[in-house]
């Protein structure tokens, strides 16, 4: 699916993505990656949602993130639950959903002009 953005200027966005790619800005990505409004974080060496741990999110507290959006794959997978436990009490809010959603949800937020970070699993 391409996307087609609003007014974004100086960010990063979701212009496109599909089964094991997304495209940022018009360049295509085909490795998990963070997106953040104001840098992209590549080659994210987190392979599957079962490795995460709280210290993936906790790297992420310096960017004054609102809320992450945690885009799992093509399948809706969660996270451990101590890790979601974790990450609420340090005040970190994890939305989960497919990769797909995530990018559509990631470009609405930060269209509203959120402090949003996309973390993806291509």
């Amino acid at each position: 699916m391409k996307l087609h953005p609003a007014n974004f200027s100086h960010q990063y966005i979701f212009t496109g993505y599909g089964d094991g790619y997304v495209v940022i800005n018009q360049i295509r990505y085909e490795k998990n990656l963070i997106v953040l409004p104001d840098r992209l974080i590549e080659n994210w060496p987190v392979i599957s949602v079962s490795e995460l741990e709280i210290q993936h999110f906790e790297n992420l507290l310096p960017h004054a993130l609102e809320i992450i959006v945690l885009g799992t794959g093509i399948a809706h997978q969660f996270p451990s639950h101590s890790i979601l436990s974790q990450a609420a009490k340090m005040g970190i809010g994890i939305e989960i959903m497919d990769t797909k959603a995530c990018c559509r949800t990631y470009n609405i937020l930060v269209e509203e002009g959120r402090r949003v970070g996309a973390v993806l699993f291509i």
